[in-house]
């Protein structure tokens, strides 16, 4: 769950961003002590005693904090939340991709009985599960946690030493993680994460594992990492405790709306304001409320429910929720917004998309792999690829022009 900004409480997550490699983290002794930053030394003896004082053991601070280096990529990673940086329409191509389309009727197919265990434990839809578990892990592809995961504590150990803003959240959470290995729930050694220090399949940040987390599978411990079945489960109580997801309910849907009223309102009182359903459909639940979004104006509008704003306590960007609603959706079999956004591409299939990895990747720009899927690398392959090609803006977002000039021999 992504790390808060300074207008909400502290939810749960980070971006996947690349950071400096482990062994580069983790060194140890006295080369390390050397390198560290200024006041570090003086904060970490500072901090020692707060951690012992809330019950951290000696053992413990010694093997996750004792010669620790802070990780100071974490500052520039802060800057760079794509969510507030992209286009909305840029935003959900690149998570309501085909890869992820793909890949999660794969997951769900290979999960049937654990999304169906969770449903009627929960009510928590399928695809909603299924689309955060796509975007916060590519459904825990083990390349992501390999190449785009560095080790938390070194993260975190930064942001409590030096985020002004927030630092006595960040404070909590390093105690939180002591915590974890402290209960051997886990090692220094596992809890890689993202920036922000989200960990494992659906991104949980130390407080949600200590205080959300359950043992859904039953296999005696609390964990992100593994099987999925803890992550997903646990994710579902969040959304249900934190969220207040509604059992039955639908997130929501795209409706026609032309010259209607904000508020909130039941889906009957809406369509008798002549607010339609996009596609035609009837409202299933006319008794359940809802509340007219339009994003941008000209594109597509909603009535969004109460489980998109459960959605939203995951993550609290809009664009982020909305992406993850559709995505959803659209694992489920349902067609892409039927109003497109003003001045927008649609998505590249998966076969755009690998044919645009192998062209950077022929033109000397490396995208790490050729599998479909847009990462961190193809996305810096493309934004050098746009800088060369006097491409602008260079936002390093892959879509139809990149192609076509790509195509053009760049």
């Amino acid at each position: 769950m992504r790390q808060p900004d300074s207008r909400n409480h502290p939810t749960r997550r980070g971006l996947l961003r690349v950071g400096l490699g482990a062994a580069a983290l983790l060194a140890s002794g006295a080369a390390s002590r050397a390198a560290a930053p200024p006041g570090f030394e003086q904060w970490r003896e500072n901090f020692h005693s707060k951690a012992l004082a809330k019950g951290i053991s000696e053992a413990t601070w010694a093997r996750a904090m004792g010669h620790v280096e802070p990780d100071m990529s974490v500052f520039k990673q802060i800057a760079r939340q794509p969510e507030f940086n992209e286009q909305i329409w840029q935003y959900i191509n690149r998570r309501v991709s085909d890869w992820r389309i793909i890949h999660g009727k794969e997951a769900l197919k290979k999960n049937e009985a654990l999304f169906a265990r969770i449903e009627k434990d929960f009510g928590v839809e399928r695809g909603t599960l299924l689309a955060l578990w796509g975007v916060e892990s590519a459904y825990g592809d083990p390349l992501v946690q390999q190449n785009h995961m560095t080790p938390v504590f070194p993260s975190l150990a930064a942001l409590a030493w030096n985020e002004p803003r927030r630092r006595a959240y960040w404070e909590t959470e390093l105690i939180n993680a002591l915590r974890i290995v402290d209960r051997g729930w886990s090692t220094p050694e596992e809890m890689r994460g993202s920036w922000a220090g989200a960990m494992g399949h659906t991104q949980w940040m130390p407080e949600v594992w200590l205080n959300v987390g359950f043992d859904y599978d039953g296999d005696g411990k609390v964990s992100p990492f593994g099987r999925p079945d803890d992550a997903l489960g646990s994710s579902a109580k969040f959304l249900v405790n934190r969220g207040r997801y509604h059992r039955g309910e639908h997130w929501g849907y795209e409706v026609r709306a032309s010259g209607a009223a904000g508020g909130s309102r039941s889906y009957a009182a809406w369509a008798s304001a002549g607010v339609t359903r996009a596609d035609g459909q009837p409202f299933p639940q006319p008794n359940a409320s809802a509340q007219l979004w339009i994003p941008v104006p000209g594109g597509p509008a909603f009535l969004l429910g109460p489980n998109f704003n459960a959605v939203k306590s995951y993550n609290p960007s809009m664009n982020y929720a909305l992406a993850i609603c559709h995505l959803g959706d659209r694992i489920l079999g349902a067609p892409p917004f039927i109003q497109p956004f003003p001045g927008s591409e649609r998505a590249l299939t998966l076969a755009e998309v690998q044919e645009m990895q192998t062209r950077l990747t022929k033109a000397g720009f490396d995208t790490g792999g050729t599998d479909g899927r847009v990462g961190n690398d193809t996305m810096k392959a493309i934004r050098d690829f746009q800088t060369k090609a006097g491409l602008t803006p260079a936002d390093g977002y892959g879509g139809l022009k990149v192609l076509a000039r790509l195509r053009q021999g760049g």
